[in-house]
């Protein structure tokens, strides 16, 4: 018995799997500096960072899991301890009271404000710099192809 490959390798493989390296080293490197920079976990500043720009700074709940692509009782565990920390509020629909919008408090906004230029240098060091601005372009049109719901 060989160890050799039953099928020639797909160079698409390779493809998908640098993307998957590329995708963890960066994040891993943003969960790092946020934390230890700011004390913050990346998926609470993602939470901010949706709800800032959301239409009078909410979100329904099953928006914010869909914005966050989280499952609903990951993101009511998450809000909640936004909520906890007095940057989110819950408030109730008043069109529909079975449901909640997760609303960004001034607290929250003032706490993403002050997150903000940690993450954004860090993107830039770990992403976007890595690129020349010739290459940005054309990389924004292969990842919206991947990024674009069906």
């Amino acid at each position: 018995m060989t160890d050799e490959p039953i099928t020639p390798p797909d160079r698409r493989l390779a493809a998908w799997r640098i993307f998957l390296r590329a995708h963890a080293r960066v994040v891993r490197e943003l969960e790092q500096e946020l934390q230890a920079d700011q004390g913050m976990a990346l998926t609470d500043y993602d939470v901010l960072v949706q709800l800032a720009a959301a239409e009078e700074r909410r979100l329904r709940m099953s928006e914010l899991a869909d914005r966050l692509l989280l499952s609903r009782s990951g993101v009511t565990r998450l809000v909640d301890r936004l909520v906890a920390d007095g940057l989110v509020e819950r408030v109730v629909c008043e069109d529909d009271r079975r449901g909640q919008w997760a609303s960004l408090t001034e607290t929250g906004l003032a706490r993403l404000r002050q997150a903000s230029p940690t993450h954004l240098a860090g993107v830039a060091r770990h992403f976007l710099d890595r690129f020349s601005p010739d290459e940005l372009p054309a990389l924004e049109r292969m990842l919206s192809r991947v990024a674009a719901e069906r």
